[in-house]
């Protein structure tokens, strides 16, 4: 339901939403600028083999990024039928502050050589880190969806501020993202300070992010938005409140949650990574109740929902790559770059800070397009995005042919290949959120947004294995084809490969190589979207 107090046009409860967002997005970007760096260089830092200790690094930021964005499909499915979406935001705020304060405690084995408390250090360590992260997957399972479900809630259907909103709320994530690694990275790499001041300054965050949502039920702006169903209200669960046998469940998930993370690596059930299995029985039931509520759907509305899932599918490939941002590119920053006033985890500032300048332009511009009849359908925005984000990659490995003599590469190259990702993610994430609002069944809104935000969850485990390949790189010369051709042309490289001794070099060898693979990937992705265009319009009946 629309909101009748406006600010800039715009909804009042929007504004809550962006704070809400934007502390909550501080915390989340916060941690994750730290945390593969924060692995390598300190928790991991028993394995003394150096690859092996990036791989098992890589390893857990995947699992952790996949599963806090496949826990969003519970947590919308909870929200949408038992608990409503206030108390489900309420409840994944609170799991997650306690994530980021798990996090910010650490004992050095140096100063407890008998251990504490009996137990020895590594394992208290590891128990609080992986608590930790646990926490942090659960909580973001109840929080995320659903609050951009509410978002999408405050407008009517057909309401043509609802790309604009849902933009202006993008930019909050992105003020958010853009603040957290300035901060928390400063923090977290001092030597006054340390790694774990800076996931400290992260709970911090998410905790002003609550305050925040709180505020809102208060005042009333959100009304009856996100309440709970009234037919669950006094009904019980099993002896339970029906809302605190969610809650239940909730902490039950986090030891399970805990465990996947721990052994992502180790785990194999027949040829299949345990992490991968969950993630293709997860897969099967989705696709599962999506067939089952299609019986009872209309005819437009199975083809507005067969339209997200190809959105979806679009944007996993779109995830899949951008998603190095927090692993081989923070990496490669580290290795290959010249760094101009930044550390390395301060790099994962510069793509939400390009957003935080360039959201209130595109959102006028979708505006003022919209009233030219002239703003592109989704399905071209998202072919755009993809190419935009595929020339980016190929800047990154365009850096090499300017290397200096260790291997490093000029700053410039990472800003503008950042700007190029950032301006195809404003051309097809806000506007995705948005579609799948407007697409989806009203029945299904959350759940389908927890299904959109799994398109992550199998993106980070898909760009586990695209990050890994920059670190190991091949000691075999690659075959002459096409694209070995590419890589020679994008990186000069010839043959895409190199006679040096230098470290940097081979470093930027393998990083080079990769992206230009991926850039090279993306666009042929892109035509393939401009390639559908038409049919996605047919499926969509009237929703531009």
């Amino acid at each position: 339901m629309k909101q009748e107090q406006q600010i800039f046009g715009h909804p009042k409860g929007l504004f809550y939403l962006f704070f809400a967002e934007l502390w909550e997005r501080f915390s989340y970007y916060g941690m994750r600028a730290l945390l593969t760096l924060y692995m390598v260089n300190e928790f991991f830092l028993y394995i003394t083999d150096e690859v092996a200790r990036e791989e098992m690094s890589i390893g857990i930021f995947a699992a952790y990024g996949s599963l806090v964005y496949a826990t969003p499909v519970i947590g919308g499915m909870i929200a949408d039928k038992f608990i409503g979406f206030k108390k489900s935001i309420m409840l994944g705020g609170i799991l997650m502050a306690l994530g980021h304060f798990f996090m910010a405690f650490y004992f050095d084995a140096e100063d407890f050589t008998n251990g504490l408390f009996g137990f020895p250090i590594n394992n208290i360590n590891g128990f609080f880190f992986y608590s930790a992260l646990a926490l942090l997957i659960v909580g973001n399972g109840f929080f995320k969806p659903n609050i951009s479900t509410m978002v999408g809630r405050l407008y009517n259907e057909g309401d043509t501020r609802r790309d604009s909103g849902f933009t202006i709320f993008y930019m909050g994530i992105n003020i958010g993202a853009f603040l957290a690694p300035l901060a928390c990275g400063y923090l977290g790499m001092s030597e006054n300070w340390g790694w774990h001041y800076g996931f400290g300054a992260a709970g911090i965050g998410m905790l002003i992010g609550l305050i925040f949502f709180w505020r809102g039920i208060e005042d009333g702006v959100f009304n009856d938005n996100g309440n709970q169903p009234e037919e669950y209200k006094e009904k019980k669960m099993y002896g339970l409140r029906t809302d605190y046998f969610f809650y239940l469940i909730a902490i039950l998930l986090v030891p399970i949650s805990a465990f996947l993370v721990r052994y992502n690596a180790f785990e194999v059930i027949g040829e299949l990574h345990l992490h991968s299995s969950i993630l293709i029985a997860l897969l099967v039931i989705i696709l599962a109740i999506i067939a089952k509520n299609m019986i009872s759907l209309t005819k437009i509305d199975n083809l507005r929902l067969l339209t997200v899932l190809v959105l979806t599918l679009f944007i996993t490939v779109f995830w899949s790559f951008f998603e190095l941002a927090g692993t081989a590119i923070t990496l490669f920053a580290e290795r290959n770059v010249n760094l101009v006033l930044l550390n390395a985890s301060q790099t994962n500032a510069i793509n939400p800070g390009y957003i935080m300048f360039l959201a209130i332009p595109f959102s006028l511009m979708w505006v003022g397009l919209a009233k030219a009849q002239k703003n592109p359908i989704t399905p071209i925005k998202f072919a755009l995005g993809i190419l935009q984000l595929g020339l980016g990659f190929l800047v990154f490995a365009m850096s090499a042919q300017y290397m200096d003599a260790a291997g490093k590469t000029p700053f410039i190259f990472l800003m503008v290949g950042y700007f190029l990702m950032t301006t195809g993610e404003l051309f097809i994430s806000p506007i995705g959120l948005s579609k799948v609002t407007e697409l989806s069944p009203k029945k299904m809104t959350a759940f389908m947004m927890g299904v959109y935000f799994l398109s992550s969850s199998f993106a980070h485990y898909i760009s586990k294995f695209i990050a890994n390949a920059t670190i190991t790189g091949s000691d075999e010369v690659p075959e002459p084809g096409f694209m070995t051709t590419m890589i020679e042309n994008v990186t000069g490289f010839a043959g895409a490969t190199t006679d040096s001794t230098i470290e940097g070099v081979q470093s930027l060898l393998n990083y080079t190589s990769v992206f230009t693979q991926v850039g090279v990937v993306a666009i042929g992705m892109a035509i393939i979207a401009f390639i559908i265009t038409p049919v996605l319009k047919k499926w969509m009946h009237g929703v531009h």
